[in-house]
């Protein structure tokens, strides 16, 4: 389950889509003059550790940036930086692995998410292991119930219990914070990918496995509390080098597809993002798990040509985020 917290779409496709994903309720105000003063002058100073990077050269006529995102976090630990927030506001456009301010596409995210073949978790698991979810259901009642969900790529349904599982009482993603702070300078949108791709990802993952690491998740639920609790500490810290170490060490069913899940995705979206940065400043926020390592989106830039370079992303008071 680490590499489906850290990319996260799975998370976003359903709990976005219920909740009606929009920018949080209570809007950031807009950066002061001395936190704008503030932003230009950290960017000389190189951090060890962040989630926001710069690319330029290769012929770009305006800098572009990229961040690294976690879609699963409590919602106070959402705040934007003040270079962030500057970057949101100087850039032409904002890029999410998915369009969030389409609602059409996003409404239309449940019809994705279910099984082809009309198949069911009852046809692919045996009675009793149908039995543990189904009574897990029952004395955790989420967002939708077990008889809706039923009929879900059993992957999601992994998701939406991850997200219930946080301790905090109210839950958002850096992607709400980040079109929050858009929203008042009236950027525009967009999605490296469509929900219908990335939902259609776990279909290559056989039904039954996704099925079985359901139940393993189930019966494990106190180990994977601490899992979670390690990714978004690790995420607060900022350490890349870390998340892909946790990365890497994923165990289970999802090891097998980390190349479908992640590395497979990141050349896509590079050569995407090769065309998008020619003309105009972006900001590109991607789960913060496909920045780092060899074939992470930082390293392929820099492959291709691209200047990448780390920059500060402090709050005013001292704590990373």
């Amino acid at each position: 389950m680490k590499i489906l917290v850290l990319i996260g779409c799975t998370v976003w496709l359903i709990t976005a889509t219920v909740a009606q994903t929009g920018p949080l309720k209570e809007k950031p105000g807009p950066a002061s003059k001395q936190a704008v003063i503030n932003a230009k002058t950290a960017r000389d100073k190189l951090p060890e550790n962040t989630l926001l990077w710069e690319i330029s050269g290769k012929g770009l006529q305006k800098a572009s940036y990229l961040f690294g995102t976690m879609h699963l976090l409590c919602a106070e630990d959402t705040k934007l930086s003040d270079n962030l927030k500057n970057i949101i506001k100087e850039a032409k456009l904002i890029y999410f692995e998915i369009d969030l301010d389409n609602l059409v596409e996003m409404m239309g995210a449940l019809k994705y998410v279910r099984m082809n073949d009309n198949k069911k978790l009852s046809d692919i698991l045996s009675e009793e292991e149908f039995k543990k979810v189904s009574n897990y259901f029952e004395k955790n009642p989420t967002i939708l119930p077990l008889n809706i969900m039923e009929s879900f790529k059993p992957y999601f349904i992994s998701s939406l219990i991850s997200e219930q599982k946080m301790t905090c009482e109210n839950k958002g993603g850096m992607e709400q914070a980040i079109m929050g702070e858009a929203k008042q300078f009236r950027k525009e949108i967009k999605g490296l990918e469509t929900v219908q791709f990335q939902a259609s990802v776990f279909d290559s993952i056989p039904y039954q496995q996704q099925a079985k690491e359901l139940v393993k998740y189930i019966d494990s639920m106190g180990t994977n509390t601490q899992v979670i609790e390690e990714l978004v500490s690790v995420y607060k810290q900022q350490n890349l080098e870390k998340i892909e170490e946790l990365t890497n060490k994923e165990e289970g069913g999802v090891a097998e597809f980390i190349d479908l899940l992640l590395y497979n995705r990141n050349a896509d979206w590079v050569n995407k993002m090769q065309g998008i940065m020619q003309s105009d400043g972006v900001l590109f926020a991607v789960g913060a798990a496909h920045l780092p390592g060899e074939k992470g989106v930082i390293n392929l830039l820099r492959q291709k040509g691209f200047t990448v370079k780390p920059l500060p992303n402090v709050m005013q008071a001292g704590v990373e985020l």
